[in-house]
């Protein structure tokens, strides 16, 4: 599936390429850097980005806001400002042009990150559109962002066992023992990772069926631990591992 292409509008060379390895980190494509208003309807035209960052302040005449108001005539694209202007008047035309984020420098790889995600949601769930064969972003990474502490913390998806629910709190059980709590439920956690290797046994848990150490009718031992098996799930849960039971 191919990756989300985050387009740069952004004048200082140096901030651009800090974008750019952020946005390799991150796991997504990008094009650009372009640097005035020009060059950024240039690299819309030809690269075809899937949203766009935005600096405010450009070389030439035309800013970033001026860019946002042609891209919302010319195309359907979600766009996010990252910008040091954060004065009432700067602000005041900006929510004109609907922006679906924006953000102040200097900024975080995971500010960045969230930003693009809620924006992509956002735009895709509103009807907005997407292009033909274009995936969300997080379908296409292996991995994700989750808090952990005070930090947030980079995790692969290859590093979870399975994931236990409570209430409004799910936790994530890791390989090297470790158990990570976030706020969420499981059904929006289920829906960040969206692998198919990733497979709901039970109303509170949800497992990485390669990490299945043993099985039986009534519950899975993964690294371990003995996790039950809904009723309601095992008939799909039997038919997906090609099990078969008398």
């Amino acid at each position: 599936m191919p990756l989300l292409k985050i387009g740069i509008v952004e004048d200082e060379i140096v901030i651009a390429r800090t974008i750019m390895s952020t946005l390799n980190e991150l796991g997504y494509s990008h094009c650009g850097p372009a640097i005035n208003f020009t060059e950024a309807m240039e690299m819309v035209a030809e690269g075809k980005p899937d949203l766009l960052l935005l600096d405010i302040q450009l070389s030439g005449k035309k800013d970033g806001i001026d860019v946002a108001e042609k891209i919302n005539q010319l195309y359907r694209m979600p766009f996010i400002f990252l910008t040091a202007n954060s004065d009432a008047d700067t602000i005041e035309r900006a929510k004109k042009v609907k922006p679906h984020a924006y953000i102040v420098k200097p900024f975080s790889k995971e500010e960045l990150f969230a930003a693009i995600e809620i924006a992509i949601s956002n735009f895709t769930s509103s009807g907005s559109g997407t292009k033909p064969g274009q995936t969300p972003a997080h379908h296409t990474k292996d991995f994700m962002f989750v808090k952990d502490g005070y930090v947030f913390r980079k995790l692969l998806f290859t590093e979870i066992l399975y994931l236990e629910s409570d209430a409004n709190y799910v936790t994530i059980h890791l390989r090297s023992n470790k158990k990570i709590m976030v706020r969420s439920t499981l059904n929006d956690i289920a829906e960040q990772i969206d692998q198919p290797i990733f497979i709901r046994v039970h109303r509170s848990y949800a497992v990485n069926v390669k990490e299945l150490d043993e099985i039986t009718p009534a519950e899975i031992t993964i690294s371990g631990a003995k996790i039950p098996i809904g009723k309601s799930y095992k008939e799909e849960l039997f038919r997906i591992l090609g099990i078969k039971y008398d």
